[in-house]
């Protein structure tokens, strides 16, 4: 049992939910970098999808929201 305070216990685990989060989005712009390229080398979207096995409107969106944020593949 964790004899900390739960204010002690909170902030700790509010920081480790900060964390996560920023990981998780570090995370997102990496896969959707690797979808992007996998567009360009298979050329379609559905392609893409297919290959990774994930959804049609998964890979879309994720391609969508990497390039949106004014990134590229070149």
């Amino acid at each position: 049992m964790n004899n900390d305070p739960w204010r002690v216990r909170f902030r700790r685990e509010d920081e480790l939910v900060e964390q996560l989060q920023a990981q998780l989005l570090e995370a997102a712009e990496r896969r959707g970098a690797a979808l992007a390229e996998g567009l360009v080398e298979l050329g379609t979207v559905y392609k893409v999808a297919k290959e990774v096995g994930k959804s049609y409107t998964a890979t879309s969106n994720a391609i969508k929201k990497y390039r949106s944020e004014g990134r590229t593949t070149e």
